[in-house]
């Protein structure tokens, strides 16, 4: 049976002032405590990153708490194990003797377990006459009975903050998908905006994400997701009520053509003046095809920098068109009727054009209307603005006839 004497490791092994203190702690278990030696296990194995015990060294306890007879750890029942190191090598899965000492000894540390070494070190139990055993020499679990809550405080905290990390992680996903599909279907609705630099802020953030992060760094990076998913809201928000503050489709048809007419004093003040109405808007002008998605590329090679994923297609150049056209100043009508005048593809090689040139255009908007006209009365040609930038960036190329 436990005494209230302080006892000594056998041999070489050092005393120290914390194994001394987890013998007094031992010895301050509340009466009547009782608690099942599994579940302490188990607090122990969720909490052992705060606890600072490894695997291995659970493995050791695991084995220690096979040799325990009963399933709850009380202190009415002797506390002390004594298993040879060859039968509890066995218990744990064959574990090296070497091994195993240090990883006894590694308990010890931790204040797990408590040794109770005999005269000559042997771990055994002397018995009464009754069969009942007086004095055992071996390793006490009584640390583990006294400090049961301790471990089940640590297990709860790492769960809580499991939670918290799953639940982070979460929102951290929910942004991502949230941000990446709103910003597609503004670049496919053709929304006016920023939306390559918040793009690229997307991505920069994404990519900073750790595969494997606690709270504390995952913190800044849900911050800076929210607050670019609230960015992006606010500028499709803005943009619906805009083009559609209320009433029915007519309503709704004529006060988004009001809207285009005031952007394009706003973005052409060269143009002000009153222009007849517009004839039907047909599609005279001829079909990028006859000029390979390289030779615009190589024509025109700042507009892959707009690129979301870069460009491999006219989807992908159309789509990068109609982004770049915003940063151009071009209004929304004013790309409209061009594309209706001269085809989605042709358009979005003219903007490429003229986001080569951009610095030696004053009013990229009312460059493009003028182009506009003369695609309507059938006098433009793309190909000579194509040859031109092939010209300036010092490339010679012919078009295939």
């Amino acid at each position: 049976m436990e005494t209230g004497i302080a006892t000594t490791p056998f041999g070489r092994r050092p005393m120290s002032l914390a194994m001394l203190a987890a013998q007094n702690e031992s010895r301050e278990i509340p009466k009547g405590r009782v608690i099942d030696k599994w579940q302490i296990y188990r607090n122990l194995c969720e909490g052992k990153s705060i606890v600072g015990i490894g695997d291995r060294a659970l493995a050791v306890l695991n084995a220690l708490l096979s040799f325990y007879p009963d399933s709850e750890l009380s202190e009415e029942n002797d506390l002390i194990v004594f298993p040879s190191n060859a039968q509890l090598s066995l218990r744990a899965h064959g574990m090296p003797d070497a091994t195993l000492r240090r990883h006894l000894a590694a308990l010890v540390d931790c204040g797990l377990i408590i040794r109770r070494d005999s005269p000559n070190g042997k771990r055994y139990a002397r018995k009464g006459r009754g069969g009942e055993i007086e004095e055992a020499f071996g390793f006490s679990l009584a640390p583990l009975l006294a400090r049961a809550y301790e471990f089940e405080a640590a297990a709860e905290r790492v769960r809580a903050d499991n939670r918290a990390l799953r639940l982070m992680r979460e929102r951290i996903t929910l942004h991502r998908r949230d941000i990446h599909k709103l910003i597609e279907a503004s670049l496919d609705e053709d929304v006016p905006g920023d939306w390559g630099g918040l793009w690229k802020r997307f991505r920069g953030v994404v990519e900073a994400i750790p595969r494997r992060a606690c709270i504390a760094a995952l913190e800044p990076i849900v911050a800076d997701l929210a607050a670019l998913h609230e960015e992006v809201t606010k500028l499709l928000d803005n943009h619906m009520k805009s083009t559609n503050p209320g009433g029915n489709d007519s309503q709704n048809e004529r006060q988004q053509s009001d809207s285009n007419t005031d952007s394009i004093f706003e973005f052409e003040p060269a143009f002000e003046k009153a222009r007849a109405p517009a004839e039907p808007r047909t599609r005279t002008a001829e079909p990028p095809k006859a000029y390979p998605l390289g030779l615009v590329l190589k024509a025109c090679p700042e507009i892959v920098d707009y690129a979301v994923d870069g460009i491999s297609n006219w989807r992908d150049l159309m789509i990068t068109a109609a982004q770049v056209r915003g940063y151009l100043g071009v209004s929304p009508s004013a790309y409209e009727e061009a594309c209706h005048a001269m085809g989605q593809e042709t358009a979005a090689i003219v903007i490429a054009c003229i986001l080569q040139r951009a610095q030696h255009i004053n009013s990229a908007g009312g460059y493009l209307r003028v182009l506009t006209d003369k695609a309507r009365a059938g006098a433009f040609s793309v190909g000579p603005m194509l040859m031109a930038a092939l010209k300036a960036n010092g490339i010679t190329a012919r078009m295939a006839g």
